[in-house]
């Protein structure tokens, strides 16, 4: 049990500390309203880190029960929202002068973008199965609830190093400095991970198509 906690901690704290589109959104919101709203902001994404961390945990332990079928559709979904958000963050351009934050109720919406991130399903089961797959044998439906709050504080870890560390005046300076260019840089992160879950959706959804 300490082993299959711990995993699913490290788990937690690597999904939550990768880039993606929330890393961007807070390094944003650090840059224009200081660690204060960037905190509210990861609290709320934590909640979405619970719901993704269960469906890659409930795809591990089901997968033979389940099959695949749904969570390859889901990882579909992902990946090409992915795309769409990946070639939107290329197209960046500079913000108007005195324009208002992007992120104007850092709790709420962090809430929503947690729930809704698209990089959530793709990178949790790969960041799961990754680091779970050597004890799959202790695995059953009896440890959910305490490897999805193992994954959860992991995330709450990730959390507060990067809100320490995006809220530093030279970190907040040169956000605002290099703000396009973060952008376009992240859209192409983004399209990686779009083509990652379509890679691992494809072959699944066509052989479940023939």
């Amino acid at each position: 049990m300490p082993e299959l906690l711990a995993a699913a901690g490290l788990a937690g704290f690597i999904y939550g500390i990768s880039p993606g589109p929330a890393v961007l959104a807070l390094l944003g919101l650090s840059a224009d309203r200081g660690r204060g709203a960037a905190t509210r902001f990861v609290s709320g994404l934590l909640a979405g880190d619970a719901l993704w961390a269960l469906l890659a945990l409930v795809a591990i332990l089901g997968a033979q029960t389940i099959g695949s079928l749904v969570f390859d559709l889901l990882g579909l979904v992902c990946g090409a929202y992915l795309l769409r958000l990946g070639w939107g963050a290329l197209r960046a351009r500079p913000r108007a002068e005195g324009a208002a934050p992007a992120i104007p109720r850092p709790l709420l919406r962090g809430l929503a973008f947690g729930l809704t991130n698209p990089k959530g399903y793709p990178v949790a089961v790969a960041t799961f199965a990754a680091l779970l797959s050597s004890r799959s044998s202790l695995l059953h439906w009896g440890l959910l609830p305490a490897l999805v709050l193992a994954a959860v504080v992991g995330s709450f870890l990730a959390y507060g190093i990067l809100v320490l560390f995006c809220g530093m005046a030279p970190m907040r300076r040169l956000y605002r400095r290099h703000e396009v260019w973060i952008n376009r840089a992240s859209g192409l992160l983004f399209i990686g991970f779009a083509l990652h879950a379509l890679a691992q959706a494809l072959p699944g959804l066509a052989a479940a198509w023939r």
